[in-house]
């Protein structure tokens, strides 16, 4: 059985890990279509948003009164490792595949990532996994093409084919 303050940092963790990487992928992607952005891009999530969402979960777990200081660090280096390691797994499908086919390949292995974590909640809470499913993956996908939509705007309005 998995700890709480564990279960916390892992699912804030996993959770941000995919959404906040598939964003700036696929908004990187298709503002600039440059591999080398791409990359830097993953690996500035990685590290700065992970320091950031541990901070934020840190300070989070504070507010509650009935957390201890050892829950609240643990939540923190939960989320810290958690979305270090998934926001550096997208760097796999940019490595070995073209452009087109690294978005497609990390868009399938992050709802992956969504859809088991998303089982894993339900059976944890004992309610339906299709429906928590769907649920997430519906925001996940929203959040997708959001970033896709800010890409295209970024590079029709703001990025000259001369400015990089």
């Amino acid at each position: 059985m998995i700890k709480a303050s564990h279960r916390i940092g892992i699912g804030f963790g996993t959770t941000s890990g995919v959404i906040t990487t598939l964003g700036v992928i696929v908004g990187l992607n298709s503002a600039l279509d440059s591999r080398f952005l791409v990359v830097g891009g993953i690996i500035t999530i990685a590290v700065a948003d992970a320091f950031s969402d541990a901070l934020a979960i840190h300070v989070s777990q504070e507010t509650e009164e009935s957390k201890s200081s050892s829950e609240i660090w643990e939540s923190a280096l939960a989320t810290f490792f958690t979305k270090l390691v998934l926001a550096l797994s997208f760097l796999i499908p940019v490595f070995i595949f073209s452009s087109v086919g690294a978005i497609w390949a990390s868009l399938i292995w992050g709802l992956l990532i969504i859809c088991l974590m998303s089982f894993f909640i339900a059976r944890h809470r004992r309610v339906s996994p299709l429906r928590v499913i769907l649920e997430h993956l519906a925001i996940s996908i929203v959040v997708v093409i959001i970033a896709r939509f800010v890409g295209v705007m970024v590079s029709s309005y703001l990025v000259s084919p001369y400015s990089i």
